[in-house]
């Protein structure tokens, strides 16, 4: 028995070894390998857990019941990085790892934006290409790249339906909401159809092409259910709800008509004697029309029938300056919450466009602190629409229509006020001509220009002025100030956009589909393979 004791110890202890051996000879771990500065840095392991996050992440199934689309009109990459940071600064941190609420969605591509015949764009054929799935020419709104400007009988021969007009047609609801006017670019493209995106009232068009039958912009949103059901032979009832600027383009040239707030003796333009709100209001029996902030936290969003809101006679505010006006603006947020609430009554889903429309005028008057405040007025807005909507049946598309020729540069330390002059340790960095300069600059515009105390670019002289031959010396201005707008390399009186792609990123039912780089026109597609509103002219 000892005997047989002392063999099973004898084997024991060498099977000990044997796997102290094995164990031995095993290759450490990745991990174990690597210094201890790297495995605990907080970039190391945010890192690692977004990539089991991603790889554990399932889509959701199915076609979405809902569309949103949001629009940054001009909302580059680098305006976006920038948002990015002065957000991060805001919350009181050094805002290089601030994340903007889009940018958690799972999918991100990039999106082409040249025009048919321009190889830098215009927010027109822009938006036309994503909302028709067509591209088309620079400063054309829903038509197809035969058409010829000017003409309308061209126009009425080319027209393209919109994803809007389609999902209207499928007895979608569907809204518009944009900080500019409704009859500008990106909205109009909606549910318009112009070889002149300056048709906006027929006040704006040659007499000829009104003699020809063709309808002023402002007109079409008024006329859209008379003429989708004519052409189509389907009833539809119309947008449920539209929110921006523009209230000019739908008044009488008679300062009879004018509203409390007009900024203009005479606010109407239209020569035609048209009242397009009373008849809006005419064709909408249900329908509620507001013009301020107390018409607006007024609507009852439980209550059913479409609802109009034009908040200004031409664009609204910019976000940092809302609060000054007089007669109060809900901000991009507020009516994106609303419109929800009114669009999700109906059982059918619904579609909705919202653009943050003044970060493109920002830009061009080359005020980069008016352009970041407006793009974080978009992201605030992204968000809610996040919290109201599933995931499981609402697809949600953010994107921009083009991008500016904003630059990011300078070597700043991390940290550095985004809006501030590039420095390090706290010294500005120098340029060759012995003067700071900004993160933050544009390759063409107006150039440097200060106005302390200034609330918002509308308030801006816009003459240029002769080029200056030298630049001007930055140190005793404050640049992170509304006032000041950024240095420019080449003059003009108006900052261009730019021809770079744009970043599209995505979440909900479809939004798998998204990556890689892809034309503009394929954002319809998106948007149709997510709940496909090409059936019912199909059929």
């Amino acid at each position: 028995m000892r005997e047989s004791c002392d063999k099973l110890s004898a084997m024991l202890k060498t099977t000990a070894f044997l796997c102290l051996l094995v164990i031995a000879m095993q290759p450490a771990s990745a991990q174990e390998l690597l210094p201890d500065a790297q495995r605990t840095s907080t970039w190391f392991i945010d890192g690692a857990q977004a990539v089991k996050q991603a790889a554990r992440r399932e889509d959701p199934k199915g076609k979405a019941r809902n569309i949103i689309l949001f629009v940054g009109d001009g909302m580059s990459v680098t305006t976006t990085t920038a948002a990015r940071i002065l957000a991060g600064q805001q919350a009181g941190g050094p805002g290089e790892e601030h994340v903007l609420s889009f940018e958690r969605f799972p999918h991100t591509g990039l999106v082409k934006t040249y025009n048919t015949d321009a190889q830098v764009p215009d927010s027109a054929g822009t938006m036309s290409a994503m909302m028709t799935g067509a591209k088309t020419k620079i400063g054309m709104l829903g038509v197809g790249p035969d058409a010829v400007r000017e003409s309308c009988t061209s126009q009425q021969e080319h027209t393209l339906p919109s994803y809007l007009e389609l999902a209207e047609l499928n007895g979608m609801a569907t809204g518009v909401i944009s900080t500019a006017r409704l009859t500008h670019a990106t909205p109009a493209a909606t549910y318009s159809k112009a070889v002149n995106r300056g048709w906006e009232d027929v006040s704006d068009m040659p007499p000829a092409v009104v003699a020809d039958g063709c309808e002023d912009i402002a007109a079409q949103f008024v006329g859209l259910a008379d003429r989708l059901s004519t052409h189509f032979g389907i009833a539809v009832d119309g947008i449920e709800v539209a929110f921006g600027g523009g209230r000019r383009h739908f008044l009488p040239a008679d300062s009879r008509f004018n509203s409390p707030d007009a900024s203009s003796d005479v606010e109407g333009d239209r020569t035609d004697g048209r009242h397009l709100i009373n008849e809006w209001l005419e064709q909408n029996p249900e329908g509620r029309y507001v013009m301020d902030r107390d018409g607006f936290d007024a609507i009852d969003t439980s209550k059913s029938g479409p609802v109009l809101g034009l908040f200004a006679e031409s664009h609204m505010r910019y976000s940092a300056d809302r609060l000054n006006d007089v007669a109060g603006e809900p901000s991009l947020a507020e009516m994106t919450r609303t419109a929800i609430e009114l669009l999700r009554q109906k059982p059918e889903g619904f579609f909705l466009m919202v653009e943050g429309g003044r970060i493109d005028h920002a830009h061009h008057a080359g005020s980069a602190y008016h352009a970041l405040h407006d793009t974080l007025a978009l992201d605030a807005a992204v968000a809610v629409a996040s919290e109201m909507t599933n995931v499981e049946d609402t697809l949600i598309i953010v994107t921009a229509d083009h991008g500016h020729v904003l630059t990011m540069g300078g070597y700043a330390t991390r940290g550095n006020p985004i809006l501030g002059l590039a420095s390090r340790g706290g010294e500005p960095n120098l340029a060759a001509d012995s003067l700071p300069y900004t993160t933050l600059s544009y390759a063409n515009g107006p150039g440097m220009r200060f106005f302390p105390g200034l609330e918002s670019p509308d308030q801006a002289p816009r003459q240029l002025g002769k080029p200056r031959d030298a630049r001007v010396d930055l140190s005793q201005i404050d640049t992170t100030a509304p006032g000041f707008f950024q240095q420019s390399l080449v003059p003009l009186p108006s900052e261009t956009h730019s021809g770079d792609d744009v970043a599209v990123y995505a979440r909900g039912p479809g939004a798998q589909l998204l990556h890689g780089v892809i034309e503009q026109s394929a954002v319809f597609d998106l948007l149709n393979s997510a709940h496909n509103v090409t059936e019912q002219i199909d059929e």
